[in-house]
């Protein structure tokens, strides 16, 4: 049965290809002091940069920036944005990028009114806002986080080989998203794949929790479905705007809390592959890709039944004559050949990870207990070898 909960999401989204046309009414809610968050610059390639300055100016607002969010945004960059956002006494903060612009600006909002720093307040001690919050609204460009409509926030520190998230409440979630997929289509296909395995991994770490016949588990495989279909299309076409849409609808709902509702989750897959990512500063959803089968294979005699149900309904394998045990191997081999469909990466060797750092990464990962099997430190390391 699902377990006792509370739903709730104030994130209002924009869908489509005139979703930006919302975007001053939205505006017209906030203060006069905007920080624009974006990342490398693409944005004034496609010339979405020069629609969004239009319309802030249009709208009369005072608009600092803060430029190059990394993919992987470090606790100093979160201190450089911190700084300015003050400087500036900012009233809204407007994302625009992929989820870790997304993320980035969330961890800038909670932290503009903090008199601690925001590394160790919120990513070290995990302590949650007791401060104003700044709001934020999202213009997406990549489909994958979830961040538009989740108080996910991922911040890496260099300095201590620590790669770390915090999921704030509903009051640091973004008040409203726009989501057109055409700006996704800007994106290189190892980015698109990444994000593509992102969105997958989110509805596994969800799914692969309880035993129970619940209706979450029925939505997360119908999304995954729907994510395997149009994934392939937009490989084969990455201009099939379509499959885009419905890859970037799919991201959304893999993790804006809907299913996780009733479910323990595990997360174990990000916790070791985000460790990957603070010794490698590899792309998320790569590392993702490259812990996910060694884990899978490893829990799956605790969790076999789920497994099996996986292999069945997500993966359209006939159950006629086969043990749980056999459906459930299936079920991965089958996931392990669509990965290479997509041509994500599949050890964490391809990363730059070393057999050296293997210590290391085991000991800048998290232990969650919310899976089939708790994991210890020897067989976090296992697993990471296995990875190689």
């Amino acid at each position: 049965m699902l377990g006792s909960f509370s739903y709730h999401n104030p994130t209002k989204l924009y869908f489509g290809e005139d979703a930006l046309s919302y975007l001053k009414g939205e505006l017209a809610n906030y203060g006069k002091n905007v920080l624009l968050v974006y990342g490398s610059g693409s944005i004034k390639k496609s010339g979405l940069y020069d629609e969004i300055t239009a319309a802030l100016n249009e709208c009369g607002k005072n608009v600092a920036e803060v430029s190059g969010v990394m993919p992987n945004p470090t606790a100093e960059k979160l201190r450089e944005g911190v700084k300015l956002a003050k400087s500036h006494s900012t009233d809204f903060i407007l994302a625009v990028g992929g989820g870790s612009v997304c993320d980035y600006s969330k961890a800038v909002s909670v932290s503009v009114h903090c008199d601690d720093d925001p590394w160790d307040k919120y990513f070290a001690r995990f302590e949650e806002p007791d401060c104003e919050i700044v709001p934020v609204g999202c213009i997406l460009t990549m489909a994958g986080t979830g961040s538009e409509m989740n108080g996910g926030s991922v911040i890496t520190n260099h300095e201590q080989h620590l790669k770390i998230g915090h999921v704030f409440g509903d009051e640091v979630m973004p008040k409203f998203s726009i989501l057109n997929p055409r700006y996704t289509m800007t994106l290189p296909k190892y980015q698109m794949c990444a994000g593509i395995y992102d969105i997958m991994n989110h509805i596994c770490e969800q799914y692969f929790s309880g035993e129970d016949d619940n209706t979450s588990d029925y939505i997360s495989e119908g999304l995954m479905r729907s994510l395997i279909v149009s994934s392939r299309k937009a490989v084969a076409d990455p201009e099939d705007y379509e499959a885009r849409s419905n890859i970037m609808w799919t991201a959304t709902w893999a993790l804006n809390t809907l299913v996780s509702r009733g479910k323990s989750t595990d997360w174990m897959v990000h916790m070791l592959g985000q460790a990957v990512g603070a010794y490698t500063d590899a792309t998320h959803g790569m590392t993702l890709a490259a812990v996910s089968l060694p884990y899978y294979r490893y829990i799956m005699p605790y969790g076999v039944k789920k497994f099996a149900r996986f292999a069945v309904n997500v993966w359209g394998i006939a159950p006629d004559g086969k043990t749980d045990e056999q459906l459930a191997a299936a079920g991965l081999d089958a996931m392990e050949s669509w990965m290479k469909e997509l041509g994500v990466v599949m050890k964490i060797s391809e990363l730059g990870a070393a057999d050296e750092m293997i210590d290391g990464i085991a000991d800048a990962t998290i232990i969650l207990d919310g899976g089939y099997k708790k994991l210890s430190r020897d067989e976090v390391v296992n697993i990471l070898k296995a990875s190689m």
